[in-house]
């Protein structure tokens, strides 16, 4: 971004629904328990897989990484959103905003390749379970988790560095809830044609690749699952998947939604749209998992009766010398 563009904005003015006050007032409220919602829900589903023994599995340890991503990624834009809904002025610091659309998009490209990694995941574990530990082992999980992480922040650092160079003429009136990239770019002056065909090639591939990954994977998965002669081991290998699944057909569902349906005139219905895909969805991937998933609802009755945490303190006064001994 040239020096002009550097001292002439010193902060962005986020519209929001400023004519709706009334209606911030509702968002406040049902967003502030959206947000709840997923912070509960999510650190428990990270706290259940560090604590229960029969969580630790590859499986359980991207589906902790995920639920990391939802909390960063909505406490990136959801805190101040909130805040800003309070205020009639709702302005964001020009490092502020920088720092929001990285993360933003970090976190957002970072769930897509997770995604696709634990489709790789269940394609392993049922298309070929013999060498599930050696395909999955301790030190490929963590080689898939950086991978994912790395290619999220490379995505959000490219994406950032196209939208801040481009020309903003002393615009800083952003017709949006928080700093997203689209509307950002709006503010641009001049010929920015280059630009906007890198931002989409670039949002397309961490988008689209992830994408075609699954599904090739589950085609795979789907013929494994109509080899198996009975309909309880079909049921039973399916169900290992189902929740993964779900959670992909929220996910793309709602990017699909967004980009492809019919434009409207009013274009607060985007930006609400744009934030419930942003707030709502996260929260969700909790509800999925443990409803689908025997061991995590087996885990949260365990924690709920105290035995999760009664083994877990036994094991740990069990293997820690005494003082006596010392």
């Amino acid at each position: 971004m040239d020096g002009a563009n550097l001292t002439g904005i010193r902060e962005f003015i986020l519209l929001g629904l400023s004519q709706h006050h009334n209606l911030e007032i509702i968002l406040f409220v049902l967003f502030l328990s959206i947000y709840s919602m997923n912070m509960l829900g999510n650190s428990l589903l990270i706290g259940l897989n560090t604590l229960d023994t029969r969580l630790h599995s590859p499986m359980y340890f991207f589906l902790s990484n995920l639920s990391l991503v939802d909390i960063l990624g909505t406490s990136s834009f959801v805190p101040l959103m909130l805040f800003n809904f309070l205020r009639t002025q709702k302005t964001i610091s020009f490092p502020g905003c920088a720092l929001q659309m990285f993360m933003t998009l970090a976190l957002g490209a970072t769930e897509c390749v997770l995604l696709g990694v634990m489709a790789y995941d269940r394609y392993v574990a049922i298309c070929q379970p013999l060498r599930y530990t050696e395909l999955m082992s301790g030190s490929t999980c963590v080689l898939l988790s950086v991978l994912s992480w790395g290619t999220g922040l490379a995505d959000s650092l490219l994406l950032s560095i196209l939208a801040w160079h481009l020309p903003f003429c002393g615009h800083n009136v952003i017709n949006h809830f928080f700093c997203e990239i689209l509307a950002v770019v709006k503010l641009a002056c001049g010929d920015i044609s280059l630009s906007a065909l890198s931002l989409m090639v670039a949002t397309t591939f961490v988008t689209l690749v992830p994408l075609l990954f699954i599904f090739l994977s589950y085609i795979f998965i789907l013929t494994a699952i109509l080899r198996v002669p009975s309909a309880a081991g079909r049921h039973k290998a399916f169900s290992t998947c189902s929740a993964h699944l779900t959670v992909v057909i929220i996910f793309y569902g709602t990017i699909s939604f967004m980009y492809f349906k019919p434009k409207v005139k009013n274009p607060d219905v985007d930006k609400i749209i744009t934030l419930f895909y942003g707030a709502v969805t996260p929260s969700v991937n909790p509800i999925i998992y443990s409803l689908r998933n025997t061991e995590v609802r087996a885990a949260v009755v365990s924690l709920l009766r105290g035995d999760l945490l009664s083994r877990k303190m036994s094991h740990f006064y069990c293997c820690t010398p005494s003082l006596q001994s010392r």
